[in-house]
């Protein structure tokens, strides 16, 4: 009897009582959420699938093989130098093979449809990537604290007040000025250790993170800064968890405390894990565009949303309006930032009974 009274109590989160739906039933009865959820599945095939650089010489040999030609052929824009074209400009290859850009070309003569992807692939990267590690760090501080209290969880606590006091910004300068000389130290002495080996796949390796080394310091940067708001959330869920009946068990059993944390306490906190996730990523995407609009992220060659928002509001000027340069990435970062928003907030709607 005892145990069917204790049920209850310990029973699986997602499901209120007298409600017959589960978390996930009433997430796919939400058409927003469906929808959102649709939205960043286009956004990441498109986004990763692209091939990763798309210039002239491309377009060059995609027209020599329609033409039939075993050389790479000329192409050109009949209507201006290519530079700044505007959406849907034709360009006209061998034999009269025809292209269309078809959101126009920015200062270099780069198809901006490309750009936008390319530059969606590395901001959706490092909002994933960085919302990961800093759920990580905010879960592991979260549990310590809230599951060992006292003078532990006063000094972590202390240290997310602390923290939270201080511009996000700063620290993130910080840590990416700090980072980036030892993001190059780093790899030197991967190429060194590399070649003292023979290993040429592993020096192959090592080099083809060279250019990704402003992308991993970002990635980094931001995980270490994102994390506050998932400790106090796991803090507050671990401090009512621990009373549980099921937790006392454990304890009573002899099992260690992180046997407890990550058998018991941190099964329960999964759909938390999930929705700030979600919440998680499109903050890191703001900070990301924001800090390259500043010049202080993504650099050239390569683009994220931020350095094309950047490029385009430099373009745009009251004598010519290239407007086509700062809509196009501020329309595709706006759908998908507003998609992983609304996917957060149905997920905390389905699985948050309280």
């Amino acid at each position: 009897m005892s145990n069917n009274a204790a049920a209850p109590a310990i029973s699986a989160p997602g499901r209120a009582a007298g409600d017959p739906l589960t978390g996930w039933q009433r997430l796919k009865q939400d058409r927003l959420a469906m929808a959102s959820l649709a939205v960043l599945i286009f956004f990441t095939l498109i986004c990763f699938l692209v091939p990763p650089v798309v210039d002239h010489r491309d377009w060059s040999r995609r027209a020599a093989e329609k033409a039939g030609s075993s050389q790479e052929v000329s192409i050109r824009n009949e209507t201006s130098n290519f530079t700044f074209s505007p959406p849907g400009t034709m360009v006209t290859g061998a034999h009269g093979v025809v292209y269309k850009a078809w959101l126009g070309t920015e200062g270099n003569g780069r198809d901006v449809l490309y750009r936008v992807l390319a530059g969606g692939r590395v901001s959706l990267l490092i909002g994933l990537c960085a919302a990961a590690i800093s759920l990580f760090i905010g879960t592991l501080v979260g549990m310590t604290a809230g599951y060992y209290g006292g003078k532990v969880d006063g000094f972590l606590m202390r240290l997310v007040d602390v923290l939270y006091a201080n511009p996000r910004v700063l620290f993130v300068i910080i840590l990416t000025a700090g980072l980036s000389g030892y993001m190059t130290e780093m790899l030197d002495h991967g190429r060194a250790f590399a070649n003292s080996r023979n290993w040429p796949a592993v020096k192959a390796w090592v080099d083809g993170l060279i250019p990704y080394k402003r992308t991993l310091i970002l990635i980094f940067s931001l995980g270490f800064i994102e994390w506050l708001t998932m400790a106090r959330i796991v803090r507050g869920q671990v401090l009512v968890l621990k009373e549980q009946p099921f937790v006392a068990a454990a304890r009573v059993l002899g099992q260690s405390p992180r046997k407890i944390m990550t058998r018991h306490l941190l099964p329960n906190l999964w759909t938390i894990i999930l929705t700030y996730l979600t919440l998680t990523v499109p903050v890191v995407v703001l900070d990301e565009s924001f800090l390259s609009f500043l010049g202080l992220g993504i650099e050239e060659p390569a683009s994220s949303w931020g350095t094309l928002l950047k490029d385009g509001a430099s373009a745009v000027n009251p004598l010519v309006s290239r407007w086509w340069l700062l809509l196009t990435p501020a329309v595709a970062m706006t759908t998908a930032l507003l998609a992983l928003n609304f996917l957060g907030d149905a997920l905390r709607d389905a699985f948050d009974v309280h």
